[in-house]
Formats: structure tokens, sequence, C-alpha cells
């Protein structure tokens, strides 16, 4: 088989791990033919210019907010929001969670009232929580923390739930209580597929920041956006986008390194 065939054999099988440089250059592929498909159709007017803006517009609107402090202002503005909003959702779901996949009398009781409330449309509670609350950071606050806070309740009992009761049996048997398998198995070994769910929701809690910031917000990126769109500012409205994705990929890797070196023994 020639070197060329073994290199598509291993990535067309399942589970096969890759070298890195190859790993690293499909990801590289994939970035140049979405930002050459996005540069073809809009340098080669496929699209119209106020419909789709060029990279290079982008990258203008970038370095022009970024002169005059505007965009910093706005990106800080809204990883404030997302990350206390998903600090103070996650302080309280990941203990409440570990308790409702370990208890069935929590499952019992919190489960229906919690799966009825995570399939509501957090837009619809933004009237409510302005009327509630107030008009300012407090309430785009509640509006991540109502994203997120139910989604992460139901992901961290699950992972709790699929904890194998024969390590726990184990724990007895060595002379634990019933609070000591609580915290020194279940916790423990629920460690990885808790981040994995603060991974992911931290993914929804950047989804649902724009909402957060469309009603009754001076300043973040999803104001940024709503402003644009007033003004037909298309290239601003891509920046923001822009802006929002790359904030939640580098949160997303940095899970990803907090669970290689928090949970290694999980790889």
């Amino acid at each position: 088989m020639s070197k060329r065939s073994s290199w598509i054999n291993r990535c067309a099988t399942p589970k096969t791990a890759l070298p890195a440089p190859v790993v690293w250059g499909a990801s590289a592929l994939a970035w140049a033919l979405m930002i050459g498909l996005w540069a073809g159709l809009s340098y080669g007017g496929v699209v119209p210019a106020m419909f789709l803006p060029t990279p290079g517009a982008v990258v203008d609107a970038a370095l022009r907010l970024s002169r005059d402090g505007a965009l910093g202002e706005h990106v800080w503005a809204s990883v404030e929001v997302v990350m206390v909003g998903f600090i103070l959702s996650s302080v309280v779901a990941v203990p409440l969670g570990l308790l409702m996949g370990s208890f069935r009398v929590a499952q019992a009781f919190l489960e229906p009232v919690v799966n009825f409330i995570r399939y509501l449309p957090v837009t619809s509670f933004v009237p409510l929580f302005i009327l509630w609350i107030g008009i300012g950071l407090e309430q785009r606050v509640s509006i991540i923390i109502f994203g997120v806070f139910f989604q992460q309740l139901v992901m961290i009992a699950d992972v709790s739930r699929g904890i194998s009761k024969d390590l726990v049996d184990a724990s007895y048997t060595l002379g634990s209580s019933r609070r000591d398998a609580l915290v020194h198995v279940i916790a423990p070994a629920s460690v990885p597929g808790i981040l994995d769910t603060l991974r992911v929701t931290m993914g929804w809690a950047w989804t649902y920041l724009v909402v957060a910031e469309l009603v009754a917000a001076s300043s973040g990126l999803g104001y940024l956006s709503l402003k644009a769109m007033r003004g037909f500012q298309v290239d601003v409205i891509f920046l923001a986008i822009a802006v929002i994705g790359l904030l939640g990929l580098i949160t997303d890797q940095l899970f990803r390194l907090l669970r290689l070196r928090v949970a290694a023994w999980a790889q």
C-alpha cells in the first residue's frame, strides 16, 4: 500500500488517532475554504456589498473601531455579561445537578419543573426581566443565567446518573459514608462530564448574548450589531458576529485545556 493510500485509510477509519500536522492541516483547510468562499462571493460581486461585505471591509471596520477604543469597550461589556451570568449559573447548577443525578428524590422533585422551564423561549422573558429587574447589567446577566442554567442542570444530572453504581458500592464496602460517596466518589468521577457540559453551555451563553443586549443596552457586541443595522453598516454587523464567534472559540479551547489539565485520566 502506498503512503498516500495509507493516510487516506487512516483518515477514513473511525476513532483512529492522527498526527498533529494532519489535524492542524485539516482545520486550516476548513478556514481557508470558508474565507475563500466569502471572498469569492463578495469580491466577485455575486452578492451585493450591502448584503455581504468583503473581508477587507470587515477588517477596516475593526481597525476603525479599535483606534477610538470603541471596539474594546463593547467587547469588554459583552465579556462581563457572559462571564458573570455563566459563573453564577454554574456555581448553582453544578452541585444541584450532582444532587439531582445522585438522589432519586431530588430528581423526582426537580426534574418535572426543570424540564418544563428549559423548553421555554428565552426571548419571551426579556420584557418580563426588564419589568422585574429593570434596565442594566443585572437584566442582561439574568438572560444568560436563564438561558444556560436549566440546560446545565439536566446535563450535569445525566453525568452524575451515569456514574457506575459499582464505584459507590465499592466505597461503602471500604467504609465510606453516604456523604463520602457523594463528595469523594461521584463528584470526582463526574468532573470530565461536568467540564464538557460547561464547555457546551458556554457556547450557548455566547449565543444568548445578542438577545440580552438587543434591548435596553448601551454597550456590548449585541448593541453594536443593532446600532449598525439601523445605519445599514453591514461590515460592522459582520465584525460583531465574528468577534462573538472568536470569543466563543477562545473559551471553548480554554475549557478543552482545563479538561486536559484537571481530568487527564479521562482522555
